[in-house]
């Protein structure tokens, strides 16, 4: 039975602790007693403070202290029974989901890696405990997991873990969220609440970063050349690609992956010979041109590596470059200097920021030796985002609607302040995964333009199994990187069928109420609706897919690799009553064809609907 939120409540305690461990219970009817403890809090005064609103509670802690200092490592913690909580949700997860053991759970959020929100869920799709935290720029290092001893939800998130700069207040709030509700509505919810809590106003998303994309890495690698590139865009344009991402490679004439060469950022001229030319006759096709740069690196073999010596995080030989350190003005200034003068030589509608949460280290902090010389920020995180505003401010001082990717994990609402693109981690060929991201992308970043992994497969493989791992992609805008002068005719025409799908259902899809099911099956099926349409993604055989019945049609696509889709018409999200009347559907191919109607009755039925095509149900 679930845990609910019966009457609001306050607490307010101030606790003055000095040179001695501090421990204060604050009780709570969503996770039991909460423990706020602190081992050392070095004169600091810590106030807590709780209240409800709708059946969610909120915790907060405040820190103050007369003169600056170091604020003191402290932690959250709470334990409850196990209860209809069976699962883990986080923004990063890429498989199953899986409730861990304590010990064996920690996660760490910052601005440029993942964020602070956690959803404990069961089998049937409902909410057990939905926890979020509105520190969304500096280091949360948290255990979600499962005590063996009893079977016990065990729940610690720790504060400053990392080196801080001296100050003299602090505050945080917890969200703590026990009703029955959907699982993923409760996720949503609280990841509106942190972007609202923590002041993250998101960035301006054009229409065009809804826009199906092309992307060179999968295929060119680093083996760019202007011809070669532009007759692909050629293709990709003809089928109705609307941007391109031109990856790594376009910078140097080494083939041998790494970043050695990163850091000048000057065109080859051997693999680009008029750049600017190219850009605009890619332009002239109707596509966006975005470009990557590696945000952070400087590599050993480039020119501007002796140029910042002292002003790196840290080497590393395996990358073969140096991270540089962005509390150094001059590290900042000439990054942003970089991408403005790129946007305006070259005439560039975006680009692709990565590795932004390569700003960290670890151990000891390199600055603190040097007592922050030449630093005029003193934490990474607030350098960071001082930082990325002055990018933001740059490109968009020049083009509002300018085009910004950032990369799974970096993907919470402090980093969605200065991107509005977010695009699912590394993941060629795999499918599901590339599914699972997308869904988990959505909650956590409401309106943000959420893309797919640049998605692949063989020039050998079936027209239908390269429908289904574009299908896998719809619910986010879908990044083709397969090399498209290679694949047969009929791999093209499968992704002609489903760029005009896209484009004709875009606001449904990617702008609609959405409402993902089963994360820990891996999201079997998935919906989305506005006022004029449903359309329902079906991606496992055998799973019942309970179809609405209403005043407009629903799209049911068959993802699966059965030829056979099994509805439980009248059931679902907002259905009225289905009575014994019949309806009419329109089965499609995964060319698009139409192969017939079909009539179908109320409650259970099995359809044939061809591998990779749809229903179209009145």
């Amino acid at each position: 039975m679930k845990r609910l939120l019966l009457l609001s409540v306050a607490i307010a305690a101030s606790l003055s602790v000095w040179g001695e461990g501090l421990s204060k219970v604050v009780p709570t009817l969503s996770a039991g007693d909460v423990t706020l403890s602190c081992e050392s809090p070095l004169g600091w005064n810590f106030d807590t403070s709780l209240s409800s609103s709708q059946g969610v509670e909120y915790l907060t802690v405040k820190l103050s202290r007369e003169a600056p200092s170091v604020p003191p490592q402290f932690q959250l913690s709470f334990s409850i029974p196990q209860r209809d909580m069976h699962h883990l949700w986080s923004v990063n997860e890429t498989a199953h989901f899986a409730l861990k053991p304590d010990w064996a759970s920690q996660t760490r959020s910052n601005i440029a890696v993942g964020m602070p929100l956690w959803e404990f869920f069961d089998d049937s799709d409902a909410n057990g405990l939905t926890v979020a935290c509105d520190e969304v720029f500096r280091d949360v290092v948290a255990n979600m997991g499962l005590r063996e001893e009893g079977c016990v939800i065990i729940g610690r998130i720790r504060f400053f873990t990392v080196p801080e700069a001296p100050r003299t207040d602090y505050s945080v709030t917890v969200r703590l969220d026990a009703r029955d509700a959907f699982w993923a509505d409760c996720v949503r919810e609280a990841a509106l609440w942190m972007r609202e809590s923590s002041g993250c106003e998101p960035c301006h998303v054009p229409d065009a970063a809804f826009e199906p994309l092309y992307s060179s890495w999968y295929q060119f690698h680093q083996d760019l050349h202007q011809k070669d590139v532009e007759e692909e865009l050629a293709l990709a344009s003809s089928l109705g690609m609307k941007t391109v991402i031109i990856d790594d490679g376009w910078q140097t004439d080494d083939t041998g992956r790494g970043y050695a060469y990163c850091g000048d950022w000057k065109v080859s001229a051997n693999r680009f010979p008029s750049f600017a030319d190219h850009v605009r006759r890619v332009q002239d096709m109707g596509m966006k041109y975005m470009m990557w740069y590696s945000v952070p690196f400087i590599g050993f073999k480039s020119e501007n590596f002796e140029r910042f010596a002292g002003k790196y995080l840290y080497l590393n030989e395996g990358l073969g470059a140096g991270t540089l350190d962005p509390r150094f003005p001059e590290v900042r200034k000439f990054l942003i200097d970089l991408y403005l003068k790129a946007a305006q030589d070259w005439g560039l509608d975006g680009f692709k920021l990565d590795f932004i949460d390569s700003f960290t280290w670890g151990g000891n902090d390199p600055a603190v030796a040097e007592n922050y010389a030449g630093r005029d920020i003193k934490t990474v995180p607030e350098a960071v985002r001082e930082l990325m505003v002055g990018v933001r401010d740059a490109l968009q001082a020049r083009n509002p609607e300018v085009l910004i990717e950032f990369r799974q994990a970096y993907v919470g609402p402090a980093i969605a302040m200065f991107g509005n693109m977010f695009r699912v981690g590394d993941c060629p060929g795999e499918h599901m995964q590339n599914r699972i991201g997308i869904c988990n992308l959505r909650l956590g970043a409401p309106g943000i333009a959420i893309h797919s992994d640049m998605i692949e497969w063989n020039v050998s493989e079936s027209p239908e199994q390269a429908a289904r791992a574009i299908m896998s992609a719809l619910f986010g805008v879908v990044q083709y990187s397969v090399m498209l002068r290679d694949i047969p005719q009929a791999h093209r025409d499968v992704i002609r069928r489903w760029l005009d799908f896209s484009q004709a259902h875009k606001d449904a899809l990617l702008r609609g109420s959405f409402r993902p099911h089963h994360p820990e099956a891996g999201y079997p099926l998935i919906e989305a609706w506005n006022d004029s349409e449903r359309i329902i993604g079906v991606y496992q055989q055998d799973v019942t897919v309970p179809v609405p019945l209403g005043g407009t049609p629903v799209y049911v696509l068959n993802a699966t690799s059965s030829p056979t889709l099994c509805l439980d018409l009248g059931a679902g999200t907002g259905s009225q009553p289905a009575g014994k009347r019949k309806v009419k559907a329109e089965v499609f191919d995964l060319y698009g064809r139409s192969t017939g109607t079909v009539t179908l009755r109320p409650g259970l039925t099995q359809v044939p609907v061809p591998v990779g095509g749809h229903l179209r149900i009145e």
